[in-house]
């Protein structure tokens, strides 16, 4: 005899980005799991810059999660990523969108980076993302590290900020030469993601 029955598909877990950069929000979304909905502030009518003045990286995405959860008090993260080079005793670091000025232009970064290290041998880097998420009203820090060294030359055409200057430990292509599903694999923000999907889905897990 023929039942009816009724399936129904796991809710649907909505989390405020904290960023319009809509680069990272897609590298987000390819990583999460279906179960987790990203909103960027533009989906949310959030058009204004969020002041990130913090000494850390972590500093600045407790500013901008607290920023967003303080504003419309539902679960949100935030990240601030840098890059930081051994020989530069950590520069651009907290920085680096920044490095040559508040235009936060790409090439200007990679330029001044580039000349800073005229001469120098060492060339050793790693890129740090720090998140702040904020669930249920909860803050939990998360990072991702990826660790490779500065080459001379802009190579690749994918990617964004100093990835075209950035091979990583193991490989012989810049992050820019690799297509995001090769890049989402290894990078420092898949890494800090992947984290933060764990422990969403073990949060939500001991919610229900």
């Amino acid at each position: 005899m023929a039942t009816n029955q009724t399936y129904e598909h796991p809710r649907m877990i909505e989390l405020i980005f904290a960023s319009h950069n809509k680069n990272k929000a897609l590298e987000i979304e390819k990583k999460l799991a279906s179960q987790f909905k990203i909103i960027t502030l533009d989906d949310i009518g959030i058009h204004e810059e969020i002041v990130e003045d913090g000494i850390t990286l972590s500093a600045n995405a407790i500013i901008k999660a607290e920023f967003v959860f303080k504003k419309i008090n539902k679960n949100c993260f935030a990240d601030d990523t840098g890059l930081m080079v051994d020989a530069l005793n950590g520069e651009p670091g907290v920085f680096s969108a920044r490095y040559a000025g508040t235009e936060k232009i790409d090439n200007n970064n990679m330029d001044l980076l580039l000349k800073n290290l005229t001469g120098i041998e060492n060339r050793k880097a790693k890129f740090v993302t720090a998140i702040c998420l904020i669930y249920q009203g909860v803050q939990h820090m998360i990072e991702g590290e990826l660790h490779g060294r500065i080459i001379d030359e802009k190579r690749g055409n994918y990617g964004f900020g100093y990835d075209p200057i950035f091979v990583p430990d193991g490989y012989d292509i810049t992050l820019a030469e690799m297509d995001m599903d090769e890049k989402n694999k290894i990078s420092h923000r898949a890494k800090a993601i992947e984290k933060m999907k764990m422990l969403l889905e073990s949060l939500s897990n001991n919610k229900s």
